[in-house]
């Protein structure tokens, strides 16, 4: 098992970190790691995601949304090849942080390849989550201001 995470605090109410991360439509216009997700956000609903992790090359999974809690968790697990090969379980937490938010993304490895990948998980992966925080703490608080503004 491995078990990655990253944090991000965004200048902007949860509500409107929430209305971006759940807007999977809207990923090939800002997100770097996530270029492509179809789908839609509901509990049992699955999805396609294309990932490009920096340095490595682009893989499409077919995950499914195992939990979702409206303004607060958004959790898909997807596996490639068959179960137990290699499964990811990623997961994304938003919540208030003295008048911000606060984003986590996680992700929990498990499969009979995560000692022989395990290099390029944190390589990669964990680069594209970091990548993925700070794109969409720009593209909210940019849309913040501009709330702000009007």
């Amino acid at each position: 098992m491995k078990y990655m995470t990253s944090e991000i605090i965004i200048n902007a109410t949860p509500e409107e970190v929430w209305a971006v991360l759940v807007d999977l439509d809207s990923y090939p216009e800002w997100n770097p790691y996530i270029v492509k997700a179809i789908g839609t956000a509901t509990k049992g609903g699955r999805l396609a995601v294309t990932l490009s992790p920096p340095g490595s090359r682009r893989t499409t999974l077919k995950p499914t949304v195992t939990e979702l809690r409206s303004g607060e968790v958004l959790e898909w697990w997807g596996h490639v090849g068959f179960r137990g090969i290699f499964d990811g379980r990623h997961r994304f937490e938003v919540h208030p942080d003295d008048g911000g938010t606060r984003l986590t993304q996680s992700e929990v490895f498990t499969g009979v390849l995560v000692p022989f990948v395990a290099r390029s998980l944190d390589r990669g992966t964990a680069a594209g989550f970091t990548v993925m925080n700070e794109a969409l703490k720009a593209r909210v608080e940019q849309r913040h201001a501009v709330d702000d503004l009007g």
